[in-house]
């Protein structure tokens, strides 16, 4: 394997901007921004639009948008 030609793996935090939610993980992604994690360090922060903790499928939210009876249609023609 080559030497040097990988990103540098380390510790960043992702922040949710809908929720005011943010979660540590490891990432490649680098930014310029910095934040004061809980344990004391700073990490560069990743800021998000959405994550798990707002997405309606995670949330249990997601709604299930019926145009013009497609699913009623789909069950007419493919039975039960």
């Amino acid at each position: 394997m080559k030497a040097d030609i990988h990103p540098a793996y380390r510790p960043v935090v992702f922040q949710d901007l809908s929720s005011d939610f943010a979660f540590l993980t490891r990432s490649t992604m680098a930014s310029k921004e910095t934040v004061k994690w809980e344990d004391g360090e700073e990490y560069p922060l990743i800021k998000v639009e959405i994550s798990s903790h707002s997405h309606p499928f995670f949330t249990g939210k997601q709604k299930i948008v019926d145009t013009a009876g497609r699913v009623d249609k789909f069950r007419r023609r493919y039975g039960k």
